[in-house]
């Protein structure tokens, strides 16, 4: 793994709840992400493997065949003490501005300050369509691409795509805008268990981990659990989504790229690959009926 700790070292100006650097790598730059100290006195409640969710769930959404985020994992030494780090890559610069989906919905309406309500996202996502009063040309259809991370985060069971997870990039040369690459991945894959947890998880612990795995995304105040929602087959963009990306997810491809992950406890490795094949056959019972 690639040691950052002689990198050089720019003030931070990333937001987000994890500890952070700013890092100059090879000419490029990366937020580097730490893992978190215990958050809440007396519970083991963290994202103490948060680099390891970060990079595992930005690749999966790489192998399915979004554009994402470059990550890197690498090591640290901070206070005399070596963490395992995950770098990821700046695909900002001076011709390309992030706009993420809090900023837009402000643009499209300054009267609503949204959150996370399902009606209110789709609201904002049709009106995205009148930027082009403000000369931004969209290349991509957004709504399709919305619901198909939404397919991809119920994969991994991200728990926290919100509204600042997510956007459009903007060329400032052309002014056309298009779905930004995936990123901040951080919140999947169940980061908060510790090590000790997983290694005496057993088959039923897990399943129920993968069945009871909610969006952030709330529907009528309530967040989403991803498996009612997605088996429900009431939401048709939704369901096309399912359509447009089952066939793309390749458990083989994922299982291998998790398994030469070295730094990662054989344990660890074989609780990933588990949830995520739950969380398949989720998808693949809904996509059978569709079908």
């Amino acid at each position: 793994m690639i040691d950052f700790t002689k990198a050089t070292e720019e003030l931070n100006n990333y937001r987000g709840s994890e500890k952070k650097k700013t890092l100059i790598y090879n000419n490029k730059r990366y937020l580097v992400k730490f893992p978190d100290p215990i958050r809440e006195k007396n519970k083991n409640i963290s994202y103490i493997n948060n680099a390891f969710s970060e990079y595992i769930g930005s690749n999966v959404f790489k192998i399915v065949g979004f554009r994402v985020q470059n990550t890197i994992l690498g090591t640290y030494v901070y206070n005399g003490k070596e963490k395992i780090v995950c770098a990821c890559e700046d695909f900002t610069d001076g011709n390309h501005v992030l706009y993420e989906f809090k900023s837009l919905a402000l643009s499209v309406n300054p009267d609503k300050k949204i959150e996370t309500e399902l009606s209110d996202i789709i609201g904002v996502i049709e009106e995205i369509k009148n930027l082009t009063k403000m000369n931004i040309i969209i290349t991509d259809n957004i709504k399709e691409k919305f619901w198909d991370m939404f397919i991809v985060d119920s994969l991994i069971g991200n728990t926290d795509r919100h509204n600042g997870n997510w956007g459009l990039l903007v060329n400032a040369r052309s002014d056309k805008a298009e779905f930004s690459p995936i990123y901040d991945c951080g919140s999947c894959l169940n980061s908060t268990l510790s090590d000790e947890e997983i290694d005496k998880i057993n088959d039923v612990e897990i399943k129920n981990l993968a069945i009871n795995c909610y969006s952030c995304i709330k529907e009528n105040g309530k967040k989403i659990n991803y498996k009612t929602y997605i088996k429900s087959l009431k939401n048709k963009d939704c369901n096309n989504a399912l359509l447009r990306i089952f066939t793309k997810i390749d458990l083989d491809k994922i299982n291998k790229f998790i398994d030469n992950i070295s730094c990662i406890p054989n344990y660890r490795k074989e609780f990933y690959k588990n949830i995520i094949n739950l969380r398949y056959k989720i998808l693949e019972e809904a996509y059978k009926k569709l079908k």
